[in-house]
């Protein structure tokens, strides 16, 4: 049997944090008039710099984010889905790696760390927003995640839950899961391999016998 990882991203995959952030950069494209439509799902599974490099131009605009951001990740609380932690176990004993692949930088996953102290040691590696240079939909971050893995992508399975985050996993070659976490089955039809609606009874077996 060839060697396979997961590949997970954070945000609406194994973390309960999407509607979180869809309100806190909703709020700040008020706050900074933005004429962007559903600013908050277009850019989901992007990094900080490429958020501020696209829609804040103005320094001080820039610095007024991350101010807001930094704020907001300090209190704001990382509520672990159902049915992750046991996925995780089963991983471990079946001796398949488990990765994370975020956007996130890395003060946000500190705070993360702080208030759970056991999550990093349930990952075999974290790719965040800071080992990469191009955001999602990009597949950067799943092709580094798989190379630490020791794998080919293409061996791979990367859950995710963003139209950014599936189609930088289609794009590395790996075998996509998408969760219904964040968006509707109706909106992420066709941009996955397959589709869940957690980790709730779902097993390795099942992930490893998804059809490409």
């Amino acid at each position: 049997m060839k060697k396979t990882a997961a590949l997970f991203d954070l945000d609406g995959v194994l973390i309960d944090s999407e509607p979180l952030y869809s309100e806190f950069y909703d709020n700040i494209a008020r706050i900074h008039d933005l004429k962007v439509d559903n600013f908050s799902q277009a850019i989901k599974g992007s990094t900080i710099g490429k958020i501020l490099a696209d829609y804040f131009p103005i320094e001080a605009m820039k610095a007024d984010v991350m101010r807001r951001l930094n704020e907001f990740e300090l209190s704001m609380p990382f509520p672990i889905f159902d049915g992750v932690a046991e996925f995780l176990a089963e991983l471990k004993d079946r001796g398949i790696p488990a990765i994370i692949a975020t956007s996130s930088a890395p003060e946000k996953m500190d705070q993360l760390y702080r208030r759970l102290p056991e999550f990093a040691s349930m990952f075999d590696a974290i790719v965040t927003g800071a080992d990469v240079t191009k955001s999602k939909p990009d597949p950067e971050c799943y092709i580094l995640a798989a190379k630490i893995a020791g794998c080919s992508p293409e061996d791979c399975y990367v859950f995710e839950d963003s139209i950014n985050g599936l189609a930088a996993g289609m794009a590395s070659g790996a075998t996509v899961i998408g969760l219904t976490t964040t968006l509707p089955d109706s909106a992420l039809k066709g941009k996955a391999h397959k589709l869940i609606d957690g980790f709730t009874g779902f097993s390795v077996d099942q992930m490893l016998s998804v059809d490409r």
